[in-house]
């Protein structure tokens, strides 16, 4: 999969970039509705002998529209060509959105960023918009065209008599329902992450942890204890991770993420692990002692392997 990143106005000739059908959008999650999208796209390319592309856009509008500041994503950029990469997408077109961008016309967007990237096939979801203030939508590009490309309208899609949206699957991981999340992403919710050096206080209460650094722009669910899966150098290992303060101790400063993986016991120190959300186990809590905590951590770890061995 190539990526390439775009600049309003981009440099591209048309004459040099091959014939594709991309699917268009922010994309945030790649849920279920988001991979209706972009699997008719590589569905038709393929029906055509053209390339596969999908058309994205980074950072998150409000960034520009509403000066947003640490904005949050499910998916950052690199978990995201991650997955449209498994996805068998061929390039990802990723535009910068600016300010300069954001006041761009909506037939001018079209002229620009679809007929100018040689798309002869759009697929995109029936509330996708575009253009200054989102003035265009699906139903007006079929009039902007100019007779270049063809236009996909999928469908809301729908999961227990709702729609799947970006903005459920945040509300899902506010309130820590990661097997609801799991279910709207068909996948488990994962993120890349740094081991770096921590504290080392797991290690000497009998639960050694990986202490995990990820992207500034990462959006964590619920703090608390979680049933996770840790891939390293594609092995999969159970765990229980706290994401939280570490109230017992009285550590200050911000929520850290760290993970007891079960059987392993290798140092993994400057590693990068890929992590995977799975169940949402308790609270973080402020124990009197050690030895409660160490019980806890006991009675987590049990459930943890109950829950696994369930599934």
């Amino acid at each position: 999969m190539r990526t390439i990143e775009l600049t309003y106005p981009h440099t591209l000739r048309v004459e040099d970039l091959p014939e594709t059908v991309a699917a268009i959008g922010f994309f945030d999650g790649i849920h279920q509705g988001h991979q209706k999208v972009i699997h008719t796209a590589v569905k038709k390319a393929k029906e055509n002998n053209m390339e596969s592309a999908v058309i994205t856009f980074h950072p998150h509008p409000t960034v520009v529209l509403r000066n947003a500041q640490n904005v949050k994503y499910i998916t950052p950029l690199r978990e995201k060509q991650s997955i449209l990469q498994k996805m068998d997408v061929d390039r990802v077109y990723i535009i910068k959105f600016n300010k300069e961008l954001s006041q761009l016309p909506p037939q001018d967007f079209v002229d620009h960023f679809i007929i100018g990237l040689n798309i002869r096939h759009i697929v995109a979801g029936f509330d996708y918009t575009y253009g200054h203030k989102g003035a265009g939508n699906m139903t007006m590009m079929q009039e902007q065209t100019r007779d270049k490309f063809d236009i996909t309208v999928i469908d809301k899609v729908e999961r227990d008599h709702e729609k799947v949206s970006s903005t459920k699957i945040r509300e899902l991981m506010k309130s820590g329902d990661m097997p609801r999340v799991n279910k709207l992403l068909q996948r488990p919710l994962f993120f890349y992450g740094m081991v770096v050096d921590g504290k080392k206080r797991g290690r000497k209460l009998g639960f050694p942890t990986a202490n995990i650094q990820s992207d500034n722009d990462l959006l964590f669910p619920r703090p608390g204890v979680y049933a996770v899966k840790v891939i390293y150098k594609n092995e999969s290992y159970e765990g229980m991770a706290n994401l939280g303060t570490n109230p017992t101790f009285a550590d200050e400063g911000d929520i850290s993420f760290e993970v007891n993986i079960f059987d392993y016991s290798n140092d993994l120190y400057g590693e990068e692990l890929t992590i995977e959300w799975f169940k949402f186990i308790r609270d973080e809590e402020k124990f009197d002692s050690a030895k409660e905590l160490i019980e806890q951590m006991k009675q987590d770890e049990k459930n943890i392997r109950e829950y696994f061995a369930s599934l």
